[in-house]
């Protein structure tokens, strides 16, 4: 199948040819044909597979057909969890809008929003947006959703994960009834599909692989460490392996920093992403891990969403995710678009849990591999660290609200907003 045969208008076929794709992905045939029908959809695909490609295309076509108003209101609204996921869309929606006559940008929190409420004001078709900012600038009555046709829950999952559903409550509140609504996510809970329930109506359901499998071109290993060794292990692999490319993954904030600081050290170039560090700093860092000067970005699994690297070679779980559905996330920022990737995982005996609940959901048995000097006590306690059993204790420490956010007052439906008590989803917004 090629993308002439998915109904796509001509500016779109000329935008997709140059960026050089000439088959669209499973998800993408799936997706795109019911979306241009105008239906609901519920998508369930792997991150990596094409899935933004999968909405976005439609959602400009449906747009570049319909009647163009001068003052350009909202007419499509894209929700993400994270900034990194909501630029990366935007990215892609220039891309692929580059011949047609439409409007897009993008708006989250951490930076000023004066450049975002100017953009704004010169009129957007397409509005991407983290929930906490977008409903900040509407208690401003600074942005109105009125004529939205089409709404996407992207990465619904996370937002849930995050805390973000009263949030998506509020907004839902105030667009209009009717609208085609568009849910996609790398995997779906029971809780998502309530949620979806709520939102769709008569969905089309479409999965482009089994629900939590992990992408075959992906190469998996564990290799079993003493957890004091682990960080000696990954620097020792990092140098002999003579690695370019690598993205690492941790828990906690302060377990990102505290690695970084100890790559560095030992003469790595590294930086740490996650929810404490300032938006400058993480695209900063973001763009010199893209360029190669920057080998080694150590992440938390909220700050990773979104971190689009064509052909990364190297995923490494310092630490395995207690959320299961995480290590699918992770891993899945290697082997994208066909390419070959390897994820590795550094597993102490306090992981047991952990690596059984992943197993279960991925329905493999990952292949295990000592490394001389690197190995676990045999006696070693395997029961669960206490650190971070709950995603709200593992990757947040509560904190003040900032008054500008959160007492702000205003008439219109959303109402005041409660103080968020986890720090990565703030510091996302």
């Amino acid at each position: 199948m090629s993308f002439n045969s998915l109904g796509l208008s001509d500016s779109l076929l000329k935008a997709i040819s140059k960026k050089g794709y000439t088959t669209p992905s499973p998800i993408q045939q799936k997706a795109i044909p019911p979306i241009l029908e105008g239906k609901d959809v519920l998508a369930s695909a792997q991150t990596g597979t094409g899935k933004t490609a999968g909405f976005t295309l439609p959602i400009l076509q449906l747009l570049s057909q319909g009647q163009q108003l001068r003052q350009r209101p909202i007419r499509a609204l894209i929700l993400t969890p994270t900034r990194e996921l909501a630029a990366q869309i935007l990215a892609n929606i220039k891309e692929y809008s580059a011949f047609l006559d439409l409007n897009s940008t993008v708006i989250f929190g951490g930076v000023n929003q004066n450049p975002q409420v100017t953009q704004l004001r010169q009129g957007v078709d397409i509005l991407v947006a983290t929930p906490g900012r977008l409903i900040d600038l509407q208690n401003q009555g600074l942005i109105s959703l009125a004529k939205v046709e089409i709404l996407v829950l992207d990465e619904a999952d996370r937002m849930l994960d995050m805390g973000f559903v009263r949030d998506i409550e509020r907004i839902i509140k105030v667009l209009p009834t009717k609208r085609q609504n568009l849910m996609f996510s790398a995997t779906f809970s029971t809780d998502i599909k309530k949620l979806a329930m709520g939102i769709l109506h008569h969905p089309v359901h479409v999965e482009a692989t089994p629900e939590n499998t992990t992408v075959d071109a992906i190469t998996q290993i564990v290799y079993p460490v003493a957890k004091e060794k682990k960080t000696e292990l990954i620097i020792k692999l990092i140098t002999e392996g003579n690695w370019k490319q690598i993205l690492v993954f941790t828990r906690t904030k302060q377990g990102a920093n505290k690695l970084t600081e100890s790559m560095i050290s030992a003469g790595i170039k590294a930086a740490a992403i996650h929810g404490n560090k300032g938006q400058g700093a993480r695209t900063k860092a973001l763009a010199g891990f893209k360029d190669g000067s920057l080998t080694a970005l150590v992440a938390t699994d909220i700050a990773a969403r979104g971190l689009d690297i064509p052909l990364l070679p190297h995923v490494v779980n310092f630490e395995l995710p207690n959320i299961p559905e995480d290590y699918v996330h992770r891993i899945g920022r290697t082997g994208r678009a066909g390419a070959n990737g390897e994820a590795i995982s550094l597993f102490s005996p306090d992981e047991t849990v952990f690596l059984r609940d992943i197993e279960k959901l991925v329905g493999l048995k990952l292949p295990k591999e000592n490394i001389k000097g690197f190995e676990p006590d045999p006696n070693a306690s395997k029961e669960p660290i206490k650190q971070g059993q709950g995603r709200q204790q593992r990757d947040s420490t509560p904190r003040k609200p900032k008054t500008e956010t959160t007492n702000r007052t205003s008439n219109n439906s959303f109402g005041p907003r409660r103080p968020s008590q986890n720090n990565d989803r703030r510091s996302n917004r």
